[in-house]
């Protein structure tokens, strides 16, 4: 090889040489620049995708470092009853508002939380929605709408085999499970939507109805407990799906006995806030099958019922109240002690003041 073999491509081309590739922005360092890709909130992303190819590249790149979001549902008490989207920033403290769901959610509120039931796929970062009654009509749904994170849009999905209100819905294993709530003769039914196919498919039924829904899936079962209802007038009902083996089993005696209030999961832990007294706190222990007070103080005053709750992987459970006033409360587990929690209040803007949360999930944008 001769000394100038190496400038024989820019001698052909008549020693010209590539440009360098253009900065992602000018007058900034590429790492630099980066973190501020990284850090825009979520909603404009897919615009600032549009700017280059360069831009593009870099958001797809970072995608696996996104950061926790609340994503609140909440309907607003006037005439329209409409359901009211956004999404809360734990770093910032933030709301963002998003873009509403599409009829027959975006003009028929449900009348109870329960009523429309929503469930994240944190590993697809999908919000869907499901079924529901509307508040002024009493007309129950079969509707389905899905929200992308990536997109910050909804779409229209396969209505669900049966119309269901008060029922209960989780993601487990990729696919979403909606049990009970059905018309009067089905009751128990259940079926499986497989977001890959488009497809809801039957499922092994219920071993009976219930009248007040609350759920938590831990691994690849989903707990469907009747709840608690102030004063304490029965005895709950609870079952445990396993979407392993497609079957229905009759849920322990103290896990149903003392969920006592709304659930959330963090890890593989079970935690309820109580909808009584101060709002404290319990987490479930398995292995005892009894429920324990998390030591720290209840849920702040300012967050008021009705409660929608979310657990996030980090430790950290979301208190959303009336006002979208949110308790953030940071779970600590102390060596031969249980549980114990801390509390942050964050206020919702003036402009809340008369929202109510219909419904809380924590996916990554």
């Amino acid at each position: 090889m001769s000394p100038n073999s190496g400038d024989s491509s820019a001698a052909s081309t008549g020693g010209a040489t590539a440009p360098p590739p253009a900065p992602l922005i000018p007058g900034l360092p590429d790492d630099v620049a980066e973190l501020c890709l990284l850090h825009l909130p979520f909603p404009h992303r897919p615009l600032a995708r549009s700017v280059s190819s360069s831009w593009n590249r870099t958001l797809k790149t970072l995608k696996s470092l996104n950061h926790p979001y609340l994503f609140v549902l909440s309907s607003r008490h006037d005439r329209t009853r409409r359901l009211n989207f956004h999404a809360f920033d734990p770093r910032s403290a933030e709301w963002l508002p998003l873009p509403p769901p599409p009829p027959p959610f975006a003009g028929a509120a449900p009348i109870y939380p329960s009523a429309s039931t929503a469930v994240g796929l944190r590993e697809k970062g999908e919000i869907f929605l499901l079924g529901g009654m509307g508040a002024d009509t009493g007309e129950v749904f079969d509707d389905v709408a899905s929200y992308s994170v990536s997109t910050n849009s909804w779409s229209v999905r396969r209505p669900m085999r049966a119309k269901r209100s008060f029922f209960s819905a989780g993601a487990v294993g990729g696919r979403v499970v909606a049990a009970g709530g059905g018309e009067a003769a089905d009751s128990t039914a259940v079926e499986l939507y497989e977001p890959e196919t488009g497809r809801w498919i039957p499922a092994v039924g219920m071993r009976c109805g219930m009248a007040r829904y609350d759920a938590a899936v831990i691994g690849t079962k989903m707990f469907v407990n009747e709840g608690w209802s102030w004063p304490f007038t029965f005895s709950p009902r609870g079952e445990v799906y396993d979407a392993e083996r497609d079957i229905w089993e009759e849920m322990s005696i103290g896990l149903r006995e003392g969920w006592t209030g709304v659930s959330m999961v963090v890890g593989s832990t079970l935690f309820v806030v109580s909808e009584y007294g101060e709002g404290r706190l319990k987490v479930y222990d398995p292995t005892s099958d009894t429920w324990k007070l998390v030591a720290g103080s209840g849920v702040p005053s300012e967050v008021r019922k009705p409660y929608a709750v979310s657990g996030a992987e980090e430790g950290r459970v979301y208190i959303v109240g009336k006002g979208l006033n949110v308790g953030v409360g940071t779970l600590a587990k102390e060596d031969g002690k249980g549980w114990r929690v801390q509390w942050e209040l964050v206020k919702g803007p003036k402009s809340f003041e008369d929202l109510a949360p219909c419904s809380t999930q924590v996916l990554y944008g």
